[in-house]
């Protein structure tokens, strides 16, 4: 790969730095004891400079002000930016002016990593800055920063360029240091449902990646090859059927914050690669889990921003229970006026017709009914809804509803008119599943890639019984992006999956 002119430049300091006897990379160890927020916040001026009479800190070159004999410059550290002060005279004590007159002026650029020794001050205009006496170079760095540039003869900034920060979220984290504020607060939704579910007594687990059966979800796989074994293994796609041979074992409260795989489209909402929570309890059902739900969200929404209500797009969505609830076939009704209750697939496929959604012959009275759902309801459900009643169809793993025949007890929580959890009355009927089962496999003859798999070891499983079960899922990525304002999952993730670049040019 060809250099950039900057990239050349660099690389001669470089050389320049080793004539010089000086390490651009030297060990680690460097005995920072300070960094930039915690002076920013506690730094009083003459009431307390004592304290801060001797600080060490360490961060990236941002800005540089050149002064003659003294500069100013900013460097950034994990905790943000901070102002120093680096006068000629400090830093080269005696009469040999090398240091600062090559290495500082000439041969350091910005991105380069340093430390610093010195004590804070305030500077006449009132800016909490390091006056510096010693400084370090620690890492030399060979790329330049992002900066605004043209392109096409319009100003194009690469610092907002998605394909770019998306691809280098190393460089985007540098310089939009902001973006480190979503990822810390994705961290602490997890820690706080983390939290709640231990509260609560469940345990969480580990289940396999590579499964020889993708199971748990309508969705396709992704397949791999284990060399040893000679045989096919898939990604797995959800880790539900795992979870519940687990509360067939014995396990009363499971979890996992898994990842999954799907070989499927990508959009602002879907990635190959995404993280999911899944817990599995017995002698629960769905009403129980509905409020067990609104108690977990509402609990991350305050951990995570301080308050129930997240802002998301032009919305506002309030976390707060308890969510309103609706059956999938009233919400139909409701927002399509037709009653679909009692239709068979010939029906179905006229309403589909009416409404202008594509039907094609792969698709099952189950499919046909979630297209329906999904063209013409979802998207009015802004505030957390729960949909609950869904046809068996739909529903594969769910029990059947104790009163309302040819419905189970399941429910998808919806917010801001996307899924955000998917929960059921988990199916114990070792029979009841295998025939659900065949027919799946039924569908995926007829050409469906995300008809489910017979799962023949986790029908054993139920055989030996599996206790009256509640379950969900829900997508991590999609939460956060609710609770950060991010109008992309890729904007949650740190390293979402992009095309591969070309590095040959």
């Amino acid at each position: 790969m060809s250099l950039s002119e900057q990239e050349i430049i660099r690389r001669e300091k470089l050389e320049e730095l080793k004539k010089l006897g000086i390490d651009a990379y030297p060990a680690p160890l460097y005995p920072v004891n300070n960094s930039a927020a915690n002076i920013r916040d506690h730094f009083k001026g003459e009431a307390n400079k004592e304290a801060f009479s001797d600080v060490c800190l360490a961060g990236r070159i941002m800005s540089v002000r050149d002064m003659g004999k003294a500069n100013f410059a900013v460097i950034q550290d994990s905790t943000g930016k901070i102002q120093l002060y680096i006068k000629r005279d400090d830093i080269c004590a005696g009469e040999d002016k090398t240091l600062y007159d090559i290495v500082w002026k000439k041969l350091i650029d910005l991105g380069d990593i340093i430390g610093v020794k010195g004590y804070v001050f305030t500077t006449k205009t009132g800016e909490t800055s390091v006056h510096v006496k010693e400084l370090s170079i620690l890492t030399k760095s060979l790329k330049p920063l992002p900066v605004v540039r043209e392109k096409d003869g319009e100003a194009f900034d690469e610092v907002t360029d998605p394909e770019f920060r998306y691809r280098q979220r190393y460089a985007d984290l540098i310089v939009n240091p902001h973006v480190k504020e979503t990822f810390m607060k994705r961290s602490r939704l997890i820690n706080s449902i983390r939290s709640f579910l231990n509260e609560k007594g469940a345990i969480e687990v580990d289940t396999p990646v590579l499964q020889s059966i993708p199971g748990g979800a309508a969705a396709r796989p992704f397949v791999t090859h284990h060399n040893a074994l000679d045989v096919p293994f898939y990604l797995r796609i959800a880790n539900e059927l795992y979870l519940k041979r687990l509360i067939v074992g014995g396990f009363d409260w499971v979890y996992e914050f898994s990842r999954n795989f799907r070989n499927e489209g990508m959009d602002r909402t879907h990635n190959p690669e995404f993280t999911v929570l899944e817990f599995y309890v017995a002698y629960k059902d769905y009403w129980w889990m509905m409020e067990t739900t609104e108690q977990l969200l509402e609990k991350a929404a305050i951990d995570t921003n301080g308050t129930t209500k997240a802002i998301s797009g032009d919305k506002e969505i309030d976390f707060k229970a308890p969510y309103r609830r609706i059956s999938m076939y009233d919400a139909i009704k409701e927002y399509t006026g037709f009653d679909i209750s009692g239709m068979d697939e010939n029906g179905l496929r006229e309403v589909c017709a009416q409404l202008h959604i594509h039907a094609d012959k792969s698709m099952g009275k189950g499919k046909l009914i979630d297209e329906i759902f999904s063209a013409k309801c979802e998207q009015h459900f802004i505030q957390p809804t729960f949909i609950i009643d869904y046809p068996v169809e739909m529903s594969p793993l769910t029990k059947k509803h104790r009163s309302k025949p040819g419905l189970v007890e399941r429910f998808e929580l919806m917010i801001n008119g996307k899924e955000m959890a998917n929960a059921y009355t988990e199916l114990n009927d070792p029979l009841d599943q295998r025939e659900r089962f065949e027919d799946q496999a039924k569908l995926m003859e007829r050409g469906d890639d995300e008809a489910m798999f017979i799962d023949y070891d986790f029908l054993r499983a139920l055989e030996y019984g599996m206790p009256p079960t509640s379950g969900i899922g829900f997508g991590i990525d999609r939460l956060c992006m609710m609770l950060t304002n991010a109008a992309s999952i890729q904007d949650v993730l740190l390293f979402p999956q992009m095309r591969p670049e070309n590095f040959d040019n």
